[in-house]
């Protein structure tokens, strides 16, 4: 079993920065990638930005892309989202989630942590 626990989040200005951790714990997969995902109130989860825990190859979001970096440490066994330049319609509930693989795709994730909630004021 694999567990995730987000930090970080918490409540900013807009224009500015937070960075998010994803401590990852428990029995993990050969070959695996980690993903942000959002959600706002009334609105469906989101993907926001993933990395490939081995190559470290990413992709992201159109409304994130040169915003936000996502990277890992796999020292620490640790994701993180550094987000820059916030925006109000930032705001939401972030969830790291792993899924098995290399693919670096949006679908498949199939654990997930608590969340951490970002809220961006005007």
């Amino acid at each position: 079993q694999v567990q995730l626990v987000e930090s970080g989040g918490g409540l900013v200005q807009a224009g500015g920065s937070l960075r998010l951790s994803c401590a990852v714990s428990g029995r993990t997969f050969g070959n695996y990638v980690m993903g942000w995902f959002r959600q706002a109130p009334g609105k469906e989860r989101e993907f926001v930005a993933a990395i490939s825990w081995s190559e470290g190859r990413t992709s992201y979001s159109d409304s994130v892309k040169g915003r936000f970096t996502i990277s890992r440490d796999k020292a620490k066994n640790t994701m993180y989202l550094q987000m820059s330049s916030l925006k109000p319609e930032d705001t939401a509930v972030y969830y790291c989630g792993v899924r098995r693989g290399v693919l670096v795709v949006t679908t498949g994730y199939e654990y997930w942590g608590q969340g951490t909630q970002v809220t961006v004021s005007s």
